[in-house]
């Protein structure tokens, strides 16, 4: 498989546990489903892709993590922006899997969830930022309740 098919694949395969975790159930299988087939495949994905990169280089020529100019040597290759959507596309999954949990945790609706997941899907951190400004709310409020009760 060529590097453009996989990132076509991943960037369209992940779209079903985003759904899932959007309007599906949430129970022990929708997670299982999200968790496993969606994040595992992903991370599987990615650690094979990186392997492949480093043991073959994969035209990287001499990207590097120390200076601008070397990850943007990184991803100069088809290879190597595959790889590096598949470590985004693996980590921003992780993120909106543990929003939603947390959010049924602290009992914001569904309805609430939503838009924050899908932010979360398009731009992860930004989403992770309004779920941290929205938890705190929430978990504030819900300290005050348990000091009372």
């Amino acid at each position: 498989m060529d590097w453009g098919t996989l990132f076509a694949l991943a960037s369209t395969a992940v779209l079903v546990p985003w759904i899932a975790l959007v309007v599906g159930p949430r129970g022990p299988k929708t997670h299982a489903l999200v968790f496993y087939l969606g994040i595992g495949l992903l991370s599987l994905a990615y650690a094979v892709g990186l392997l492949g990169l480093l043991i073959g280089n994969g035209g990287l020529g001499e990207g590097d993590f120390s200076s601008i100019e070397g990850v943007r040597a990184l991803f100069a290759s088809d290879a190597g922006v595959t790889v590096g959507w598949l470590h985004y596309l693996a980590f921003d999954l992780f993120v909106g899997q543990w929003i939603a949990k947390d959010a049924d945790h602290k009992m914001v609706s569904r309805i609430a969830q939503a838009p924050i997941l899908v932010l979360t899907l398009l731009a992860g951190p930004l989403g992770l930022f309004v779920w941290m400004v929205v938890r705190e709310r929430r978990a504030r409020a819900m300290a005050g309740l348990k000091l009372r009760g």
